[in-house]
């Protein structure tokens, strides 16, 4: 998995594989998925700051898990 995100942009993206991406599907207006022909290849959040989705935060309940 990898994980880059653009300052400038505010984009965020999480790579799961390098396989070829052959189908996009929307989960609303600022968050795009990208699937394989295995499944999910990667997720794509625009405006991800201004979204509260970056910086990436474990809940409580997690960490202790």
């Amino acid at each position: 998995m990898k994980m880059q995100y653009d300052e400038v942009d505010d984009i965020l993206v999480i790579e799961f594989t390098h396989e070829k991406i052959i189908r996009d599907v929307s989960l609303g207006w600022n968050v795009n998925v990208g699937m394989t022909k295995n499944g999910v290849g990667e997720i794509v959040v625009l405006d991800a700051k201004a979204a509260g989705l970056f910086p990436l935060e474990l809940s409580e309940e997690l960490k202790a898990a």
